[in-house]
């Protein structure tokens, strides 16, 4: 469990392919004090750490893995998106992020205002970063990147038609199927008995 709040950007240092791709990342978190089997969010994949050496880790990336997210496009010197695991009792500021990506969203354009960075087609988790979503059309989200998210983060490092990683709100997702098993063939619909008999309180 993650909060979306990147901790740090690392650089991809080697990449090692084979049944489980190989990836060596350098940091500033302090990998050497890194737990064997913790839970490291990568760009917005949580992946688990399996080696560590000085200021580096190392991970391994299932072929499924690869095939959800934007991993196997990384390459030595890519910048990735930080962050550790929650622990309990840490403050919680952005929002629960579990690191199951739901898919792969290209960029559709991009504008400045007031020194922020205006991107369309995003979601509430980008590359693992905890998110505000500003608009919501039929086939496109915008999100807007401040200066700090930009300086801390690689989002604004992409160009029009490169991806993100993006993750759903846990809570959205499980609102959305709420919405649908309750909606049935006859439509009922979501409604708020629905939603306090599944423990969401209104009042």
């Amino acid at each position: 469990m993650f909060t979306g709040l990147v901790q740090d950007i690392g650089t991809v240092e080697r990449i090692q392919p084979g049944a489980m791709t190989v990836l060596w990342i350098r940091t500033g978190l302090g990998a050497s004090e890194f737990a064997l089997g913790e839970s490291i969010s990568v760009s917005g994949a949580c992946l688990t750490v399996v080696e560590r050496e000085g200021d580096r880790f190392r991970v391994d990336a299932a072929p499924e893995t690869l095939r959800r997210t934007t991993l196997g496009e990384l390459r030595a010197g890519s910048r990735v998106n930080l962050e550790r695991a929650l622990r309990m009792g840490d403050r919680l500021g952005g929002h629960l992020v579990l690191g199951h990506v739901d898919g792969v969203l290209p960029l559709l354009s991009r504008r400045t205002e007031g020194g922020s960075l205006f991107i369309e087609k995003g979601s509430v988790t980008l590359d693992g970063v905890s998110l505000t979503v500003n608009t919501v059309e039929p086939s496109r989200f915008s999100v807007q990147l401040i200066p700090e998210t930009q300086q801390r983060t690689t989002l604004a490092d992409r160009a029009v038609g490169e991806r993100y990683n993006v993750e759903a709100d846990v809570i959205g997702k499980y609102v959305a199927r709420l919405h649908a098993a309750h909606a049935g063939p006859k439509g009922g619909g979501l409604t708020e008995d629905v939603l306090r008999a599944a423990g969401f309180g209104l009042d």
